[in-house]
């Protein structure tokens, strides 16, 4: 199911993600809060419709203003432990990765997922883009089904 909110100009297109960081300091006193505070804070969202009845309303957090869009939640891809990875289980994540210049470093520590949580897996993806993994981990790339907004 969909929820309308306002995203800033720039990322109102169908088809985009973003994680919901939560209320920025800008925020404050805005006529548009209930509007755009809406969302679960660390979610993934993706953008499903661009409202094109709406104006672009100022902003004191985006430059360019904001637009009302509708957003459903994302699924997340991330590598797992590949030992009882298969769609339909429950899976976490292996733990933090201090090597940021691997491929997989942002299928290690995905936007929109923590490791202390657990995620149901929606379809294995198959080997992550690394040729081995520096930490000894053996990891296979999975999507998560995207969580139900409450």
């Amino acid at each position: 199911m969909s929820t309308v909110t306002l995203v800033g100009t720039r990322l109102a297109s169908v088809g985009e993600e973003f994680v919901y960081h939560g209320e920025a300091s800008g925020c404050a006193g805005c006529p548009y809060r209930d509007q755009c505070l809406n969302l679960t804070e660390g979610r993934r969202y993706r953008i499903t419709e661009v409202r094109q009845s709406g104006q672009t309303l100022d902003c004191a957090v985006h430059d360019d203003g904001v637009r009302a869009v509708e957003v459903e939640p994302a699924p997340v891809r991330a590598n797992v432990p590949t030992k009882g990875a298969y769609a339909g289980s429950a899976a976490t994540l292996a733990g933090p990765c201090p090597h940021t210049e691997c491929p997989s470093h942002r299928y290690c520590e995905p936007a929109g997922a923590d490791f202390d949580e657990e995620y149901r897996i929606d379809s294995i993806v198959g080997d992550p883009p690394h040729d081995f993994c520096l930490l000894d981990r053996d990891l296979t790339l999975v999507e998560f089904e995207p969580p139900e907004d409450a």
